[in-house]
């Protein structure tokens, strides 16, 4: 693993950064315009101070203007999963649907026992897991070579493979992220905790009025589910068969239209139902044009005030097509304790290739076998998740707004969008539409809600089909 940040390091860009926090430090409680007390922030060390002194306090929102880019080499997918799920964070990872990852490398954890303490075995143990990684890496390579592309062969990749990553965030979401790597239940796994420690080194050196409020942080929160084991047996993992609405908010429609009537009218809620009810006597459209006025607003915060409670099943490999999407309440299991192994998917492209699903299947069932071997010689759960491969299908709940349900669908209801994520998305349209029917109209792909495609010379040729049935 290495991490580096990306510009910021120099002296004059570190005293610049420095500058820009103290200045919005001082603005509040300081006389003359944000100009004035830019340049009256012109001494380093009275800025460290001075911010040191403000977030000490607990006013942290001063550190958000001090954003951060880090380029991140060679950590496993479950880095990538972990640190995806700081909302305030943007991300830019190496594609597996583009690039062949038979030759990117893996991680190889130091093995501990329940104690987390080395195992005896460790040394034993290392050998077995490299030579086990390499074979499932010669499997992927096999597959790949046999004709099916890279997007399918990889749900046979483990989570021990190296990815890259740019990670870009504010100072107070790295503040968040470092304590949760090295203090929280994070750190029990050793990779989380190996770059908890690398991005408090870069804090120390390019950061420094972090430092202190990371090194004094106390986590309370390390026995946030015992609460629960105490009082419910846990169940067997079953996989949904498909997605499903759990709830959503009553007639999400008329709240929709009414919300738009109410803020611009500036009229109360029974104000509203009553302007729609005579509007809607005059003409009997009147709701559906309403709603398709806000459907293709700039902004749509309409759409907003409406949700959306969905379960879903997806597989591991396919995951960060729904947590990149980050303006949506996404609960994912943890990594521990760990999952049924047994539930995963195979690609219609390698159940094709009958000889290719032999080896799939030979391999999922020979990396179950090792995993078992090592789980029942006491190895830490927490160094067992390497051993989770692609196909692995998870149950996943997320709430999302009628406005980015609407940005989601748009995207992964394309043709170009993987199969699972593009299975997934139509069927969230599909339900989503059956309680909200005026707002399904603009769930789906730009060609067909809007008969546009924005995919130029990509584009799949639907939108021709589309457009000759619209007379157009």
């Amino acid at each position: 693993m290495e991490i580096k940040l990306i510009g910021g390091c120099e002296k004059n860009e570190l005293e610049t950064r420095i500058q820009k926090v103290a200045t919005a430090g001082k603005l509040s409680r300081f006389a003359g315009n944000v100009f004035e007390v830019l340049e009256s922030c012109n001494d380093y060390e009275k800025n460290l101070k001075l911010i040191k002194r403000i977030i000490g306090m607990g006013h942290k929102s001063i550190i958000e203007h001090d954003y951060l880019v880090f380029a991140i080499c060679d950590v496993t997918p479950i880095v990538e999963q972990t640190i995806i799920g700081s909302r305030l964070t943007s991300f830019t990872i190496k594609s597996r649907r583009e690039v062949d990852f038979r030759n990117a490398g893996f991680y190889v954890p130091e093995f501990r026992d329940k104690n987390y303490k080395e195992h005896p075995k460790n040394k034993e143990l290392k050998e077995k897991y490299v030579a086990h990684m390499k074979y499932l890496f010669n499997t992927y390579g096999d597959i790949a070579d046999s004709g099916v592309n890279v997007e399918d062969a990889r749900f046979i990749l483990p989570y021990s493979f190296h990815s890259n990553i740019i990670m870009g965030l504010n100072a107070r979401e790295l503040e968040k992220m470092i304590n949760s790597f090295l203090y929280g239940p994070l750190s029990k796994v050793s990779e989380l905790k190996d770059m908890g420690e690398k991005l408090l080194a870069i804090v120390k050196e390019y950061i420094p009025y972090l430092e202190d409020s990371i090194l004094n942080y106390k986590n309370e929160s390390e026995a946030s589910f015992e609460y629960m084991e105490k009082l419910a047996e846990r169940p067997k993992i079953k996989i949904a068969d498909k997605p499903k609405l759990i709830s959503y908010t009553p007639n999400p429609d008329d709240v929709v239209i009414k919300s738009s009537i109410m803020y611009h009218f500036q009229c109360s809620e029974n104000e509203a139902e009553e302007i729609m009810k005579k509007s809607e006597a005059k003409d009997s459209e009147y709701k559906a044009k309403v709603m398709d006025i806000i459907l293709h607003k700039e902004e749509r915060r309409e759409l907003e005030q409406v949700n959306f409670t969905f379960q879903i099943p997806i597989s591991l490999s396919i995951l960060t097509h729904l947590t990149r999407h980050r303006m949506h309440s996404l609960l994912i299991p943890e990594f521990t304790p760990l999952w049924d192994f047994k539930n995963y998917i195979i690609p219609a492209t390698i159940k094709a290739k009958p000889e290719m699903e032999k080896i799939f299947i030979k391999a999922h069932d020979e990396n179950i076998k090792v995993f078992e071997e090592f789980k029942d010689i006491g190895v830490a759960e927490e160094d067992l998740i390497y051993f989770y491969i692609g196909a692995q299908m998870l149950n996943v709940v997320t709430t999302i707004n009628g406005r980015a349900l609407q940005w989601i669908l748009r995207l992964r209801c394309c043709n170009k969008a993987q199969w699972q994520i593009r299975g997934i998305a139509k069927e969230l349209a599909k339900q989503a539409s059956e309680v909200a029917p005026l707002l399904g109209k603009g769930l789906g792909s730009t060609c067909v809600t809007d008969l546009v495609c924005y995919e130029g010379k990509e584009c799949c040729g639907l939108i021709d089909t589309l457009l000759k049935n619209a007379g157009k």
